[in-house]
């Protein structure tokens, strides 16, 4: 099965770039930036990924970015991901990034848009590798902020495939956004949103009725609420799940738990991530890999889950035709 996976053309659409840093690379970077890490060695580092929730992982997750300083870094934490990707068969690569992130730190916009989009540029060149890029807004800071923040990205709006919502998500309903999904959405802006993670089904709808998204990212609680599960069905919205995401921040205690199995039982469009993969224990082939041996799913399984990952991709019409020629050839 393990050769199968590897082989299948898997499409990762709900992946962190910041969370692709790799303890390896923070070391290098913060030689390379002068920047004091307060741990001794690489294991010393992995020994830190040890979360109680989400809280905790967005701590150490804010530290280790620490580290992004210049253009440079950027474009090499997304191709140190993107090569990684490419191993593993991921064949496209939507990646979030979290601007107000780095604007806290005194890093501006041009300094990440200009490495991520020359890491783009090169991962199509070099790789074959088709990307996507979110824009996502800290929900856990004020709506107004992430205003600023999507007018100030006024110079790269064409080059955003979405704009989404990510960080601490109890206590921070989709609501609070309702304007600046708004103005996305005049702008021609896709949006997408993570609910139903941490937070309630309440979450999901909200981002539903109020955020007008195309995409829920995580989504897994909907299954406490049988007529928002109806609705996800009927509407084919898409949730893109991350399952040693879940286990890792304690949202199910071991994958055998996950809901997955239910989620397709009830007819959702499921894909699987990777979301953080240098701190929840893999890439997106790590995932499939872990799904199967939690599940024993068979190989039709994986395809449909590859395939409705293509089918929700942001990409151009040409691009998708290719993807799925690409996945029909390789079953």
């Amino acid at each position: 099965m393990r050769d199968f996976l590897k082989r299948l053309p898997k499409a990762e659409l709900h992946l962190h770039i910041e969370g692709s840093l790799e303890p390896e690379l923070m070391f290098a970077l913060a030689e390379r930036n002068g920047v004091a890490l307060p741990y001794a060695s690489v294991e010393e580092v992995r020994a830190a990924y040890d979360f109680q929730d989400l809280q905790s992982f967005l701590n150490l997750y804010y530290q280790g970015m620490g580290v992004l300083r210049t253009a440079e870094d950027f474009h090499d934490l997304a191709m140190d991901y993107f090569r990684r990707a490419h191993a593993e068969g991921v064949v496209h690569v939507e990646m979030h990034f979290d601007p107000q992130a780095h604007l806290v730190r005194g890093i501006e916009l041009p300094v990440v848009m200009e490495g991520l989009s020359l890491a783009r540029r090169h991962a199509e060149r070099e790789l074959g590798l088709s990307t996507a890029l979110i824009m996502a807004f800290l929900r856990d800071r004020n709506a107004a902020e992430a205003m600023a923040v999507l007018e100030q990205a006024a110079p790269y709006w064409e080059m955003l495939d979405a704009v989404g919502l990510d960080s601490a998500e109890r206590g921070n309903p989709p609501a609070k956004f309702v304007e600046v999904f708004e103005r996305a959405a005049r702008l021609g802006i896709p949006r997408v949103a993570h609910a139903g993670e941490e937070g309630p089904p309440e979450y999901i709808r909200e981002a539903l009725d109020l955020l007008d998204v195309c995409r829920i990212d995580h989504g897994v609680r909907c299954l406490e609420d049988p007529e928002l599960v109806t609705r996800l069905r009927d509407e084919g919205m898409v949730l893109t799940v991350c399952p040693l995401s879940n286990v890792r921040l304690r949202v199910v205690e071991r994958l055998a738990d996950h809901p997955l199995p239910q989620l397709l039982e009830a007819g959702l469009r499921v894909t699987l991530n990777s979301d953080d993969p240098a701190y929840f224990g893999g890439g997106l082939l790590t995932n499939y890999l872990a799904c199967h041996e939690a599940f024993g799913w068979s190989e039709e399984i994986f395809i449909q889950l590859a395939g409705t990952a293509i089918e929700s991709a942001f990409v151009s019409d040409r691009r998708r035709l290719a993807l799925r020629r690409q996945l029909a050839d390789s079953v």
